[in-house]
């Protein structure tokens, strides 16, 4: 597998976060932690998508630059997904549909279709639709609740 980090990584994304035992990330107050044993990209993705809790949802956020005030669906996915090293630059709904292979990944699975995108990443859903009816509130967070994929395409990282 190669990385492509981007160079905005060495400042935006975090090196290191929570981890916990086991085979499936935990969140705890909004706040996801790594499973100890998952890859490097795996658990770089989710500390990096932790920084998106207090994010306001931005239609077209996070489009043209992972440095941005709020962040859409597939911007969202994409600052997880570059924190990884796993893409260069962001990608909409529509390019998520051909990113990688198909089917759902050992860790990663990338959900998308014409208009939304989502992806769970070590177990935790990384969505920014209020799906869980808790809050109700569009914005960029981690949910436990499953999301049916019925109407989305499902994709991974190659040996993710």
């Amino acid at each position: 597998m190669v990385f492509i980090i981007p160079p905005v990584s060495a400042d935006l994304f975090p090196a290191s976060g929570p981890v916990v035992s086991g085979k499936v990330a935990r969140l705890r107050f909004g706040r996801a932690a790594a499973p100890k044993n998952a890859p490097l990209a795996v658990k770089r993705a989710i500390w990096a998508a932790n920084q998106l809790r207090f994010r306001l949802y931005r239609y077209g956020g996070g489009h043209k630059s992972f440095d941005d005030r709020g962040y859409d669906c597939s911007g969202t996915v994409s600052y997880a997904l570059g924190a990884a090293g796993l893409i260069a630059s962001p990608l909409s709904s529509t390019e998520f549909r051909s990113y990688g292979e198909r089917g759902p990944g050992k860790w990663i699975t990338i959900y998308a279709r014409e208009g939304h995108t989502f992806a769970v990443i070590a177990g935790l859903r990384l969505d920014t639709t209020p799906y869980d009816h808790y809050t109700g509130k569009w914005a960029p967070r981690w949910q436990t609740i499953y999301r049916p994929p019925r109407g989305f395409e499902a994709r991974h990282p190659v040996d993710l």
